[in-house]
């Protein structure tokens, strides 16, 4: 579908795309991953995105795109087309034209007797059907719902919503118009946790093509089957998902720099001949050949990519001493304006050593309630209790805009480091190198920092004042997939107390051990991590969809015991038995016969490619002198990966097939 050919993009001196060549195929599921800003003009992932959609030109290759798929993508600066628009008129915008065409089909509709009318009409309501705008309102309503709006919501004007909310109706737009290739830059971003979970649950349907920018694993995991790495303004195309593309990324890595320091120690046996013999006259010929391969070295130069070089490390200190009870509140609630509440009759506890997340809707106070666990503001009824001895150290959303950026590192931190009392250099200059900044970080301005580096200065300030208790509000929004790692690693690891709000929801199944759910009904606490929150929360909606069960068999037991059967209405002949089993057997039918092929084609295939799988194999045990290791061990590792989606195919099919053929009987 997508052909990129040496595609390259400059900005001044900055390369942000070099000689960028890879192909997305209709249907795949593409996430773009990598490091995040490349540079002050935008990203490379997101550079990838303004070529497809015709936003931006390139210096120098070609982009191809085969037929002419209808793409979605969501804008930056969503507005409506007048001041009164309302977010479901907004939303129901997705379909460029879909409007028009109804209106003329409506005019049209007056007129059918003539045969040219009629034609016309004809063709627009093929079109309008094929286009989904018999069923795009109800799309738009679902989309709306999922991503947190309230019914209520839908008629007020588009414009009184923050931009934030904007962008969730920006995102049901795009969802609903069913485009035939989606574009999503990190559209996590704005989206609360259940919010996310939905999402997923949404594009998991999607059977179009689809491109995803995203640093949120469980989004990568769960969506894409193709990974595309852009480092250092170049691409990489994975035969994988996530998972294949961080293991297969880590073997690159070793061939890459394996043959980085035989480069660089070839270069440096060239360089110790040249620097002994060019001064001499009989060696002079010999010294400049040397010198003109080491040139060529140099203009072939290794690059490790930058993720290697900039991982870095956090080290969570100690938490000092505190008493059981972390933080207690009693029919907490607050209130901006004294009429409307963001919530009211809030009850729970914190203890020492919970990991707590927070999980609830945007818009319900979750970032107002920590804001007064960390003392920043006061409730407006109820009490908030802070335990024994308990130091809060809050982690805003806003931190990356709260460390001064034409300070240094080390100037950031000196200044916190003093105003909590300071000492020794020594310790100072430890603490630096606990939390991963060398001699050559210390005096980098705060502005050029990575998301990650930006974490780890946040993190090292924060724990000048020796907290107990970390209150931490969206604390990935910033990172990339190795920082949200490096975070997690360090939070797993911590010995404190934890009380957290991400939308994230890997970085919530791995950090923590209870969950917060809150509602506008009030909250609930879980004392188990994500996962057993997610499963007590499918057994509510069962039961409720069992007591509605219930209430509905109800109803029909009342019919029966009022309505008697008529005999002659209920009872079927033996003939009529046959012909309904027939009837029932030919309507599946159809269905038997396309697992059956799927299943033979799974069979075939696995067969194939495990033959490929053992040549492959003894290629890499038995390796020839030309042989390429890194190719055979892409080769065998894509090979076991289609030889796993193949049998996970087959599998799907073959227990579909044999509970159709157990039901026919």
């Amino acid at each position: 579908m997508i052909d990129f050919k040496g595609i390259s993009v400059h900005y001044g001196h900055q390369d942000v795309l070099t000689n960028v060549t890879f192909r997305v195929n209709a249907g795949d599921r593409v996430g773009v991953v990598g490091l995040g800003v490349v540079g002050p003009n935008g990203s490379g992932k997101s550079t990838l995105f303004k070529i497809v959609l015709g936003e931006m030109s390139t210096d120098s290759g070609e982009l191809i795109i085969e037929g002419s798929p209808r793409i979605g993508f969501t804008r930056q600066n969503p507005a409506p087309d007048t001041p009164d628009e309302t977010l479901l008129e907004y939303s129901l915008r997705g379909i460029p034209g879909l409007s028009e065409m109804e209106a003329e089909m409506a005019e049209l509709e007056s007129d059918l007797a003539d045969p040219a009318k009629m034609k016309r009409y004809g063709e627009l309501q093929t079109k309008f059907e094929h286009l989904g705008g018999y069923d795009i309102e109800t799309r738009v309503k679902v989309a709306l719902g999922g991503l947190g709006f309230a019914v209520d919501e839908f008629s007020k004007p588009f414009q009184s919503f923050s931009g934030g909310w904007r962008m969730r109706a920006e995102l049901s737009r795009v969802l609903a118009s069913k485009p035939d290739l989606l574009l999503l830059d990190e559209p996590s971003n704005y989206l609360d946790l259940p919010a996310v979970d939905w999402l997923q649950k949404y594009l998991k349907a999607y059977d179009g093509t689809l491109m995803l920018i995203s640093h949120d694993r469980y989004l990568l995991r769960t969506l894409t089957n193709i990974t595309v790495e852009v480092d250092a303004g170049t691409a990489t195309r994975y035969e994988g998902d996530l998972d294949y593309y961080m293991t297969e990324r880590e073997v690159r890595y070793q061939h890459l720099k394996a043959a980085k320091e035989n480069q660089d120690h070839h270069r440096e046996q060239l360089q110790r001949f040249v620097d002994r013999f060019r001064a001499q006259a009989t060696k002079a010929a010999q010294a400049q050949s040397r010198q003109k391969l080491i040139d060529k070295i140099d203009e072939e130069r290794i690059v490790l990519p930058k993720r290697y070089t900039q991982s870095g490390r956090l080290r969570l200190a100690e938490p000092p001493p505190s008493g059981i009870e972390m933080f207690r509140c009693e029919n907490l609630g607050f209130s901006y304006d004294g009429v409307k509440n963001v919530f009211s009759g809030l009850e729970f506890n914190v203890t020492r050593g919970d990991k707590v997340a927070l999980i609830g809707y945007n818009g319900l106070g979750k970032t107002t309630l920590m804001r007064i666990m960390a003392g920043t503001r006061e409730p407006t009824e109820g009490k908030a209790v802070i335990g024994h001895n308990v130091v809060p150290g809050y982690l805003s959303q806003e931190f990356a805009e709260t460390i001064p950026p034409d300070l240094t590192v080390y100037r950031n931190a000196k200044n916190a480091w003093d105003a909590h009392g300071g000492g020794p250099e020594k310790v100072f200059r430890n603490q630096l190198g606990a939390f991963g900044f060398d001699e050559n970080d210390v005096e980098k301005p705060a502005g050029v920092l990575s998301g990650g580096e930006k974490i780890r200065l946040a993190f090292l300030r924060l724990f000048f004042t020796a907290p107990n208790l970390l209150l931490l509000d969206e604390p990935t929004t910033h990172l990339d997939l190795d920082g949200r790692r490096l975070l997690e690693d360090a939070l797993k690891k911590y010995k404190g107390t934890i009380f957290l709000v991400s939308h994230d929801i890997d970085f919530v199944r791995a950090v923590a051990t209870s969950v917060l759910e809150i509602t506008r009904e009030g909250i609930r606490q879980f004392p188990g991590g994500y996962d057993y929150y997610c499963e007590k929360r499918e057994e509510g909606r069962g039961k409720r969809e069992e007591g509605k069960g219930k209430r509905e068999e109800g109803k029909q037991q009342d019919l029966k015991t009022t309505e008697p059967p008529n005999q002659q209405t209920t009872a079927l002949s033996k003939k009529e038995l046959r012909q309904q089993r027939a009837a029932e057997r030919a309507k599946i039918a159809p269905k038997l016969k396309e697992l059956k092929k799927r299943i033979e084609t799974a069979e075939k295939k696995i067969d194939e490619l495990q033959k490929a799988l053992d040549e492959a194999s003894a290629e890499l045990f038995n390796p020839k002198p030309d042989t390429d290791f890194a190719e055979a061990n892409r080769k065998v590792r894509t090979l076991q990966f289609e030889i796993d989606r193949y049998t996970a195919d087959w599998e799907e099919a073959a227990t579909e097939l044999e509970s159709l053929e157990a039901d026919k009987q």
